[in-house]
């Protein structure tokens, strides 16, 4: 099984574009996902809900990324993950559209998404509590 993790992430590093690991059920992280224009940009976009994907989770919790708190993002074999994966993907979405150039501006200045993240996952938090949504793994 160990191998077969390993491989799991190992494929979505060597890719090209970008892959999005995020909760399928949160209404806002499914959102946000589906708002993005990463494709204008970057090309290939791998969108992983981590709930179909345990073996995923499980190599995340190994480098010490908890899924339930933090969206991660994989981009030229770099991953990303909390605030940080907010604003590269701020970075990488064409400004179409005014609520990606709303987000766009606030998210993509590292500093600003790593501050204003913990508020976002709070209500991220809030509203799968209120769903009754159980957390991932």
């Amino acid at each position: 099984m160990g191998a077969r993790v390993v491989n799991a992430l190992a494929d979505f590093k060597s890719s090209d574009g970008v892959t999005v690991i995020y909760d399928g059920e949160c209404p806002f992280c499914s959102a946000y996902v589906r708002m993005l224009r990463l494709r204008d940009a970057v090309g290939s976009v791998a969108l992983v809900d981590a709930r179909q994907h345990r073996d995923i989770v499980d190599e995340l919790r190994t480098k010490d990324i908890d899924i339930n708190q933090n969206m991660v993002v994989i981009y030229r074999g770099a991953s990303y993950s909390g605030g940080d994966a907010m604003s590269i993907l701020s970075l990488l979405s064409s400004p179409s559209g005014l609520v990606n150039r709303a987000m766009a501006g606030m998210l993509r200045s590292p500093t600003v998404a790593r501050w204003l993240y913990p508020y976002l996952r709070g209500g991220r938090n809030l509203a799968l509590k209120l769903l009754q949504r159980r957390p991932i793994g």
